[in-house]
Parts: structure tokens; C-alpha cells; sequence
């Protein structure tokens, strides 16, 4: 039976374990009876739900991290496992030296208030605590403490003030002379196919001839290739048919003519016949292009930014967008591009209104 008593000033907390084995926890001088009892009656829970572990054998928070890191590393994509090994590595380091157990909902909220006093962008911050909730959910799993401090925390909020995501677009001028500037055959087809299609970086790079629909005027993404990596599509949705006008398909058609064969059968390969370097595609193409054009820089995927943008413009469906973006509903869709949508529906009223009287 768990009992306390008093050594030299100190309160000494004696009790067995779940093996049988003796048990003696000395708290820290000024510890008051009252709260002897509290961490005795807290102990006695943990032992009564099989959660009691010494506190010697209690890990750092960054002994967890690691091995939450390497538990991850086989389940993840490699871009999505250096991100979150980024986030343990740049924004825990004044969590590292505690044991896992020690740290509360208060240690949490203190850690955001810290963050948002640095003024972090407010949807990193919500990034980097997600990955913050996963590390102490996988400590829970292996009953280094008994509930997630994470979950309950008041998640941070803006301060009262919109933000914009900034989207940056070509205007129809600016994709004529970023083309136009775009002599080599390959990267101008390539880049007018993004610019057409909204379809991501990796999956243009992972296209083969086989994924053309010549009759259709579609092109099919079944996979992606990021960091030298081939994956499948992340979603049943980005698994999808783009729709592609008459003029791409008269570009693809010329280009399949002058593409020099490969084993992969891909139809923007480098020199050796692999998948292109994402980066050097980047640093040695598509910059130089836009530079040549007289275009502020922009990043690649803003190229699909662009398609969408042309879709709202044109007044398409919500849905058919989605669809040909692959998002997984069309919320996901809205909530990128809601503000690029037209503020007044001035003929929307007008039609209704003619509709009823």
C-alpha cells in the first residue's frame, strides 16, 4: 500500500508498482503534504491504468521527436518527412530538454504565445503545431503520459485582420511573351502545357506518352515525380483527366515528332532520358524565361494559380474547376481561390429578377 512520510525535511512518496517492485519518489524540498498527496494520488492512477513509468525512464521531448521522425519516415513521402523533420529541428528547441511528461497545456499555450510574440506567419504557426499535436499523440501512444496537452490548448487566431493568401497570376499579355521568349521546343511545350492544364509540377515531369488521350484532347495523371522520387497520385481525385484544347494538342503532337525516344517514355526527359531535376528546371529554364520576358519573378506552381484564374475569369463551374485541379472538393477549391471570384453579381440579380416577374 502507497503511504508518505517524512525524511530530513522532505516528503518521500513509497509504493509498488505494477511489478511488485518497491517504489520511493522524494519530492523536492517546500513540497507541502497537500500537494504530497496530490502526485500520490496521481501516481496511483498512472499505476492503476498500466501508464506509470519511472521518471528516469521518462524520454526528452527531443528523444521523441526523433523517434516519432524515423516511425514517419517510412509512411510519408520524403518532401513531406523533410518538411516536419524541419519543423522538430527549427521551432522545439526550448521544448528539447524537457521530459515529455512534464509538458502541460500551459507549456503549449506558452510556446504559441512565444511565437505569435515573434510574430510567426499565423498559418505556419497552425502548421508547426499540428506537427507539435503528432509528436505528443505518438508520447500518449507509448504511455509516456496518459492525454495529448496539444489537444487542448486554444489554438492561435489572427489578430482581427484577413489574411490574403497571395496568389500571384500571368495576364494573358504576360503569358504570350513569357512563350514567346521560350525558343528551346521542350521547355515551351512543357510550360505552355502547365500554364494550359494546372496540372502540378511533379505530374508534368512524370508524364508519358501512354497518359495523352489523342481523341479525347486529355491528358491523364496517374503519378508524380518529386525529388527524384516517383509517387502515386496522393488522392483518388488527383487522379483525374485534364481537359486540353485543340492548340496543346497540335503542340504535343509536334513535340512527340522531334522528342527523342526514352525507355521511360516520358514526354519532357532530360538529355540522359530520366525525369527532369525539378530544381534545375527551375534555375536554368524557367527563371531565365521569365527574366527574358521583362516578368517579375514567380514561383512554378503560380503557373497553375494562372490556369485556375483563367477558369474563374472565364466564369466556369466551381465543380469542373475542382475536378480538373484535383483538389478534393470544391471547398478546397474556394477557399484558394474565393477571392479572385468577382465581388459583384450585378447580371446574377438581374437574371433572377427577370426569372420571377
Amino acid at each position: 500500500m502507497a503511504c508518505i512520510s517524512k525524511r530530513r525535511d522532505r516528503y518521500v512518496i513509497d509504493f509498488y508498482d505494477k511489478q511488485g517492485n518497491r517504489k520511493r519518489k522524494t519530492l523536492k524540498k517546500g513540497t507541502t503534504k497537500t500537494r504530497a498527496r496530490e502526485i500520490l494520488r496521481d501516481i496511483e492512477g498512472k499505476l492503476a491504468k498500466g501508464l506509470y513509468m519511472p521518471e528516469e525512464r521518462i524520454p526528452l521531448f527531443s528523444k521523441v521527436a526523433k523517434d516519432w521522425l524515423e516511425f514517419k519516415k517510412l509512411n510519408i513521402r520524403a518532401s513531406t518527412w523533410s518538411c516536419l523533420e524541419g519543423h522538430t529541428r527549427t521551432h522545439f528547441k526550448e521544448l528539447n530538454s524537457l521530459r515529455v511528461n512534464l509538458i502541460t497545456t500551459s507549456v503549449v499555450e506558452k510556446w504559441i504565445t512565444r511565437r505569435q510574440q515573434d510574430s510567426m506567419n499565423i498559418s505556419t504557426l497552425r502548421k508547426v503545431l499540428v506537427t507539435l499535436g503528432q509528436i505528443m499523440a505518438y508520447a500518449v501512444r507509448h504511455k509516456y503520459l496518459d492525454h495529448n496537452p496539444v489537444r487542448d490548448a486554444e489554438r492561435p487566431r489572427g489578430q482581427g485582420t484577413i489574411e490574403e493568401k497571395k496568389i500571384k497570376v500571368l495576364t494573358p499579355d504576360e503569358i504570350k511573351a513569357f512563350l514567346d521568349t521560350t525558343t528551346n521546343q521542350k521547355y515551351h511545350t512543357l510550360f505552355r502545357l502547365a500554364i494550359m492544364s494546372g496540372a502540378r509540377q511533379g505530374e508534368l515531369l512524370g508524364l508519358k506518352w501512354s497518359d495523352v488521350d489523342w481523341e479525347a484532347s486529355q491528358v491523364r495523371i496517374e503519378r508524380t515525380f518529386n525529388h527524384q522520387e516517383w509517387y502515386e497520385v496522393k488522392t483518388t481525385t488527383s487522379k483525374r483527366r485534364i481537359d486540353i484544347g485543340p492548340g496543346m494538342i497540335a503542340e504535343l503532337k509536334k513535340w512527340k515528332l522531334a522528342c527523342m525516344p526514352n525507355k521511360l517514355n516520358l514526354i519532357f526527359p532530360n538529355e540522359a532520358g530520366q525525369p527532369m531535376n525539378h530544381n534545375n528546371l527551375v534555375s536554368r529554364q524557367f527563371n531565365p524565361a521569365l527574366k527574358k520576358a521583362g516578368i517579375d519573378r514567380i514561383r512554378f506552381h503560380d503557373l497553375r494559380h494562372t490556369y485556375a484564374s483563367l477558369l474563374i475569369e472565364q466564369g466556369e463551374n466551381v465543380k469542373y474547376i475542382q475536378s480538373q485541379l484535383g483538389h478534393s472538393s470544391p471547398t478546397v477549391t474556394l477557399n484558394v481561390y474565393a477571392h479572385l471570384m468577382k465581388p459583384a453579381h450585378q447580371e446574377a440579380a438581374v437574371k433572377l429578377e427577370k426569372a420571377i416577374f
